[in-house]
């Protein structure tokens, strides 16, 4: 028996066939669907619709989610061009290291593996919100210390941290399973709006109330209008999901653009819809919900009541689970594609032989999100909001690989043109949501936590990238190209 077929050296080529096993393809372009819509919408729609109307009134709220939408579209149609051109597994990190290289592709891929977990962790913290709904009095027991003025509670940490490990639990079983399941719970969410929509017009008709201020008086309807443009890139993150799982669709990619654009409206539909629903309750409710932890919920309570409060609760729980299924999705795929490319420790790479997931990379991305629950959801908010610009980074990445794929993938000269000019507006697009998150005294400008949050990651990179660094350039590129690129 020769030394290669020695049982010595049996564990290490089980560890490279885990580290380099595709990934199943048993994606449905529904469940794609439903990937890119719940990630997109999650929690947000439900609970921050009172805080839109503060900062930019009905009038602002409305006309500056429905241009982010747009705006949002033309990037969108970006992701499209790439991933018909590039189906892998890792997204935006895969598109990097195709166009740009490995040193490029680690900088998208270690702000992106952040922003991914920490939206796995805010849609936790949103599920403690529901909780409190349900059951406020057990919610409030076991108080245990404030931070940021948020008040840490024992069952709140147990809530969240189940919620994570249920939502990694069901992406370890298997891509069919999660992706059926978030198709049914985006079925559901999208009922639950739709009724308390039509609801909210016939009360209306019946009874018409002024709606809430148009523009804060404070600011002027531009300003107004550009704070809810600059939320766009935050509000509707999760459509990027779908490249980082393009290497399990089980249908042809041309199809993902469609599927990415389609989301991306409906997302839009349901955030216009809430924020009309909110204006019109805010009017019934007056001032009673101020101070409210859950104030949007509230003001529908007060206009519907415990009918319009059980639908409100509905959505957000199905709309709090398909952002934890998504992310988790997202925040996996990502870690994987990372290890593979020994980015990050090679484990991370490996692929259940029973259940055709990354199992190891799954675990890690829940590991990342549990500290959260502990610091509270005003802290997380922090971070939340300075990963606001590593994923207008990845978009603005993502649009100039569209327009090299444009000039590679020898399409029409006419296709070619409308292909590449999208991508620049798309680039353009995407600075512009970066100079609103980063330029002091803009509408949309970060606060001094999140920058010095900003500034940790970036050290933190910095020195994981020097330590990673030999092994990264240790890999030869036939070998990146073939694991990253072709698996």
């Amino acid at each position: 028996m020769s030394a290669s077929d020695s049982p010595a050296t049996a564990p290490a080529d089980a560890t490279a066939h885990a580290e380099t096993r595709k990934l199943e393809r048993t994606m449905k372009p529904a469940w794609v669907f439903a990937i890119a819509l719940g990630s997109a919408v999650g929690w947000g729609a439900f609970i921050l619709p009172v805080e839109w109307l503060a900062d930019g009134g009905t009038a602002g709220a409305l006309i500056g989610f429905a241009i982010g939408t747009v705006l949002m579209a033309i990037i969108a149609v970006s992701y499209g061009l790439v991933i018909r051109a590039l189906p892998v597994t890792g997204g935006e990190l895969s598109f990097t290291l195709h166009a740009f290289g490995r040193y490029a592709s680690f900088v998208v891929g270690w702000f992106l593996a952040l922003a991914y977990a920490c939206i796995i962790a805010l849609n936790a913290s949103a599920m403690t919100l529901v909780f409190r709904q349900l059951f406020p009095s057990v919610m409030e027991r076991g108080y245990l210390y404030t931070i940021a003025g948020w008040e840490i509670h024992a069952p709140e940490v147990v809530v969240a941290l189940a919620a994570m490990i249920i939502a990694g639990a069901l992406n370890a079983r298997g891509a069919a399973l999660s992706g059926r399941f978030q198709f049914y719970a985006c079925v559901i969410m999208m009922a639950a709006v739709a009724i308390i929509l039509v609801w909210t017009a016939v009360l209306y008709l019946q009874d018409p109330v002024p709606l809430y201020k148009g523009f804060p008086a404070e600011v002027s309807p531009f300003a107004a209008i550009a704070v809810m443009v600059a939320f766009a890139p935050w509000a509707f993150v999760g459509f990027d999901n779908v490249p980082q799982a393009a290497g399990e669709f089980d249908f042809s990619p041309k199809k993902a653009m469609g599927l990415i654009v389609a989301a991306i409206f409906a997302s839009g539909a349901i955030y216009l819809a809430m924020i009309l629903v909110t204006s019109v309750a805010a009017s019934h409710a007056g001032g009673s919900v101020d101070g409210s932890v859950w104030a949007t919920a509230d003001a529908i309570t007060v206009m519907l009541g415990p009918v319009g409060r059980a639908l409100v609760v509905i959505a957000v729980f199905m709309g709090v689970i398909t952002g934890l299924n998504g992310f988790t999705v997202s925040a996996s795929r990502i870690l994987m594609t990372m290890g593979r490319a020994r980015m990050l420790p090679p484990v991370l790479g490996r692929v259940s032989h029973r259940f055709g997931t990354p199992v190891v990379a799954v675990a890690a991305a829940i590991l990342i999100a549990s500290p959260s629950p502990f610091f509270g959801r005003s802290a997380l908010l922090w971070i939340v909001d300075m990963t606001s610009v590593g994923v207008t980074v990845a978009y603005f990445v993502t649009c100039l690989v569209a327009f090299k794929v444009a000039e590679e993938d020898g399409w029409s000269p006419g296709r070619t043109k409308l292909a590449k000019m999208i991508a620049i507006v798309g680039a353009v697009l995407s600075v512009g949501f970066l100079l609103l998150l980063i330029v002091p005294g803009s509408p949309g400008a970060l606060a001094t936590e999140p920058m010095i949050a900003l500034a940790a990651w970036v050290v933190l990179g910095i020195v994981f990238f020097v330590l990673r660094k030999p092994a990264v350039d240790e890999m030869p590129e036939e070998q990146l190209e073939q694991v990253i690129l072709q698996g």
